[in-house]
């Protein structure tokens, strides 16, 4: 039953931060993406729109994959755990990592 509750809140998170057609897009205006609820856990140390505070690193407009990359280096401990992120990258899929990839890729610097 968990499981299931978690798939469904996984895909109701990539519906959220799709991006539209071209087609879509030519239609109406660029707005910004909304926020996946999961990126709200970011924001105390990166910011609301992950432009980095207190200095923690700027997460808007990181590459997609540098993102996934260092997220896994932290999950393996494999880069300086001075800092909370090793116990936390540990706590997300990959699913839920491509999500804020996306996310915080979409936002300009």
């Amino acid at each position: 039953m968990l499981r299931t509750a978690s798939m469904i809140m996984i895909a109701g998170l990539l519906a959220a931060t799709a991006t539209p057609s071209a087609a879509e897009s030519r239609k109406k205006p660029a707005k910004p993406v909304p926020a996946p609820l999961i990126a709200q856990a970011c924001s105390g140390c990166h910011g609301q729109l992950g432009q980095g505070l207190k200095g923690t690193p700027r997460l808007s407009g990181y590459e997609k994959d540098a993102f996934a990359r260092v997220w896994s280096e932290f999950r393996d401990n494999q880069r300086p755990a001075a800092t909370i992120m090793p116990r936390i990258a540990r706590g997300y899929s990959d699913t839920e990592v491509a999500v804020l990839a996306n996310y915080f890729s979409s936002i300009r610097r």
